[in-house]
């Protein structure tokens, strides 16, 4: 049986009997069970149901539209920009709320006795292939922005102050909320209680106008309570990494389905672990999105497909290494900080590279999690300077330096049959190269050369430098340049793959490599600035700079004489 989500009709439908079915006074006895019949006669006074709020994920107006009439709803109901939603989305999904165009619909529907109310329609339209599918699928598995809402009749600040005083006593806390200037209207969020009966997590105060004051007093105790969670969220990311490593490590993934749930128990079996304890690590990682609980099991996510061994893009590799060597050594960050010391070092006794090199599994490990992330490497084909050297009247070659186990060198070569590729690495990992590139049938066109870095070859077109600088001080990585610079023949080109720390501190996946390089390497993630120096004082100059895919960028370079 492949268990499925209601759709975003049935949840419509199941809203709008919700709103018709429900009366103010018993819905708010079941949202706070311990309210006493003086309080609860006092919040009825004041406020009354008004709406059953959902958040949908049409593929077009027309279907949601469509969606409406069947449920018996207004299909020409207008519809109007939401700020709150669309603001809250880009905080929990990482995204820039420009990418977001969420919409408020309110359909009127009546009450039992005949009182008008609404259901709250919020409307992300995603296109079929759209890059937005991810957020859908998690929204509609966690419901986020489902919630009830009461609309507060006659609000001052004190009948505002009074209502949040309650709902706190007795167990609701403060969730967010804003003024909407299309709508002239103030929401006020609070997470339901444990003991809510009302089917909803989430509830909203709604008041008419604009009551800034009571709103700053509760987006501040809103905040308050958010830096407390989501630090206790940070603290726990070591659980998280050794989860995420241990569900890798032993195959859970390959075991399960994306289509099909699967009991707790038979996974067990099949893996040879405790049914019990399989259950509550997988009951975790629903919480992240990699698997989906279901009342016949555990269901296998497209993220959580990522961690299979063997498959393209796989990321099982990294998982293995974070959760891992990497982990172990990251419990010397203090001594890294206090002393100046590498953590790896100290832990391990050894530097990095020589540890694997003892150690071929922890090697072979180590390149295929630098192979999971070669999704960075897809624009490079289409380089200006990789396409001048494959349209060149002459073949050119590309240099590899540090190449590991030739992927990028792999992926240039395939998508121009003209160009040549020296691959330049330690012997064991040329080895592993030549394997790799001869297993495509790209051997033919790589010469394959065992050495280190005071061994480039000259007569390159492009030389490649990837993601090997963050690995060394600034002395080192001047003496790897000068080394390419000396190699280089004057028309040749220098291309660098890093991440680039951001000038204005905005987050970045390149700060966090920053602390892993100074963790397991001695090494460090730069700005582009700081990689300009470096270059122009191997004798090269800067040309450019462009994006790559997982935040990385592509920094071009040639000889400094060159430049115009």
């Amino acid at each position: 049986m492949t268990p499925t989500l209601p759709t975003d009709a049935d949840r419509l439908r199941a809203a709008v009997d919700f709103v018709r079915g429900q009366d103010t006074a018993a819905l708010l006895s079941l949202l706070l069970p311990d309210l006493d019949a003086l309080e609860l006669r006092a919040l009825a006074d004041r406020c009354r149901f008004s709406h059953a709020a959902l958040l949908v994920f049409p593929a077009e107006q027309a279907a949601l539209r469509a969606d409406l009439a069947g449920c018996g709803l207004a299909a020409d109901t207008a519809a109007h920009p939401s700020v709150v939603v669309r603001e809250r989305l880009a905080n929990r999904h990482g995204r820039d709320t420009a990418d977001l165009e969420v919409h408020i619909l309110r359909p009127p529907v009546l009450g039992p006795d005949g009182e008008p109310r609404t259901v709250e329609v919020f409307a992300l339209t995603v296109p079929p292939g759209s890059d937005l599918a991810g957020i859908a699928e998690h929204e509609r598995a966690r419901q986020h922005e489902a919630h009830l809402a009461f609309e507060v009749d006659h609000p001052d600040p004190l009948v505002l102050r009074g209502l949040r005083a309650v709902l706190a006593e007795h167990g609701t806390t403060p969730d967010g909320g804003g003024y909407n200037a299309h709508e002239d209207g103030t929401v006020f969020y609070f997470t339901a209680p444990a003991e809510s009966k009302a089917g909803y997590r989430r509830v909203e105060l709604y008041a008419p106008g604009e009551h800034q004051e009571v709103l700053a007093a509760h987006l501040e105790e809103s905040r308050a309570r958010g830096h407390a969670e989501t630090l206790l969220h940070l603290l726990t990311g070591a659980w998280t990494t050794q989860a995420l490593a241990v569900f890798a490590e032993l195959r859970v993934p390959d075991a399960m389905d994306t289509g099909t749930a699967t009991g707790a128990g038979p996974l067990a079996r099949a893996l040879g672990a405790e049914p019990e304890n399989l259950e509550r690590l997988l009951r975790y990682l629903a919480m992240l999105d990699v698997v989906t609980e279901h009342p016949e099991g555990f269901r296998l996510t497209e993220r959580g497909a990522l961690l299979r061994a063997g498959v393209p893009g796989s990321l099982r590799p990294l998982a293995l290494m974070y959760g891992g060597a990497f982990y172990q050594s990251f419990a010397s960050l203090d001594h890294t900080v206090r002393t100046g010391e590498v953590g790896f070092e100290h832990r391990f006794g050894e530097n990095h590279f020589d540890h694997f090199a003892r150690h071929p599994e922890l090697a072979e490990l180590f390149d295929q999690s630098m192979a999971a992330s070669s999704r960075m490497f897809e624009p490079l084909a289409a380089h200006p300077v990789v396409l001048g050297a494959a349209r060149a009247a002459a073949p050119g070659t590309v240099v590899d330096v540090a190449g590991g186990n030739g992927q990028l060198l792999g992926r240039l070569l395939a998508a121009h049959p003209r160009l040549h590729g020296v691959l330049l690495e330690r012997p064991h990992a040329v080895e592993a190269a030549r394997r790799s590139l001869d297993a495509t049938g790209l051997g033919g066109r790589c010469r394959y050369l065992p050495g280190d870095f005071a061994d480039v070859p000259q007569g390159g077109d492009v030389y490649v430098l990837s993601r090997v600088l963050h690995d060394w001080d600034d002395e080192r990585c001047r003496e790897i340049l000068r080394g390419i610079a000396r190699a280089m023949p004057a028309t040749a080109d220098l291309l660098i793959v890093e991440r680039v720390l951001p000038n204005d501190g905005s987050p970045s996946l390149a700060t966090a490599w920053d602390l892993h390089m100074m963790c397991n390497v001695g090494g460090r993630e730069r700005r582009a600035d700081h990689y300009a120096r470096l270059l122009a004082d191997a004798g090269l100059a800067l040309v450019d700079s462009s994006p790559l895919p997982l935040e990385a960028r592509v920094l071009h370079a040639r000889k400094a004489a060159t430049v115009d």
